[in-house]
């Protein structure tokens, strides 16, 4: 899918027609829309490597001026999912008349920019559209982190009671995501501290001072994760054991009802014994070994609650 987008005086309007300073969304392209983006004078590579999804964080530069940037931003796949969070490639051509941004999936950073709810953007003032793209990109991770940190505290309450292996699944799969994010924003970091020594930020104050937020919030990002992923790590192997410990409390539960529950099995067994035994002349005999029971089930119970085992 293209579509076109230009900053006027009303705010972004999208456009039917191509113009200069325009930005070109193109998401998951099918191979006609791929070609009328290569009639621009794009070459196809810049068009087909972000659509990759394992692309890598990187930069490249043609010998007509136009410029590839790729980047990593975060994706949600939905809980169903067996990773959750994930990070998916966007590309961004820079060429001297329009930007393009190229991905295989609508995503939530198109989406903002596209709805306008980004104050003050340009399209004509392409770099720092560029620098408000990586912004955006490193607040997203941020609040996905968030997320996965609200998440991960229900299921730790969950855990606390929990005798399955369901909750420590859930937590597992969110520890994926974080190493997702860990690997791309680790990525994003190598090619923003290139993009600072090339120099393309320099024109304008307002450009640099930008790129010192973007590596600042990418920066608290990779630490946000660093510290949750750890959290998580340790988490795992607790509550692993708080799991198997909760399970022995079951079943030494279970087995203490099971002893104090055979004592009047075992007592009337022998009372139903065909041969002489003691009271069987009394009317009342069956109180008397109910009685027995109860006591001898009694004692039993007392001795397993003074020693906890109960």
């Amino acid at each position: 899918m293209i579509t076109i987008y230009k900053s006027t005086a009303y705010g972004l309007e999208q456009l039917d027609e191509l113009e200069n300073g325009s930005w070109i969304s193109v998401i998951d392209p099918t191979p006609k829309e791929i070609d009328q983006i290569v009639d621009l004078g794009i070459e196809q590579d810049f068009i087909t490597y972000p659509l990759d999804l394992d692309e890598r964080p990187r930069t490249e530069r043609e010998e007509d001026g136009s410029t590839l940037i790729i980047f990593r931003i975060p994706y949600y796949q939905g809980e169903i999912s067996d990773i959750p969070f994930t990070t998916i490639p966007l590309g961004i051509i820079i060429t001297e008349n329009y930007i393009i941004t190229v991905c295989k999936r609508e995503n939530q950073i198109i989406k903002d920019f596209a709805s306008g709810k980004i104050r003050g953007l340009s399209t004509a003032k392409k770099y720092r559209f560029i620098l408000r793209l990586l912004l955006n990109s490193a607040n997203l991770f941020l609040y996905h982190l968030r997320e996965i940190n609200k998440k991960v505290d229900q299921l730790e309450d969950e855990l606390q009671l929990s005798l399955r292996n369901r909750e420590l699944m859930a937590i597992l799969k969110y520890q994926k995501s974080l190493v997702y994010f860990a690997t791309a924003l680790k990525s994003n970091e190598l090619l923003m501290v290139r993009l600072q020594r090339s120099q393309i930020f320099t024109r304008y104050a307002e450009d640099e001072d930008l790129l010192e937020d973007v590596i600042t919030e990418n920066q608290q990002a990779i630490e946000m994760t660093n510290i949750s992923n750890n959290i998580l790590s340790s988490m795992m192997d607790a509550f692993a054991s708080i799991i198997s410990n909760n399970l022995n409390v079951v079943m030494k539960f279970l087995t203490s009802v099971t002893i104090v529950l055979s004592i009047p099995t075992v007592i009337s067994s022998f009372f139903g014994m065909n041969v002489d035994l003691p009271f069987q002349t009394l009317d009342y005999a069956y109180l008397v070994i109910l009685l027995i029971c109860f006591v001898l089930a009694g004692i039993v119970i007392y001795t397993f609650m003074k020693r906890d085992w109960f």
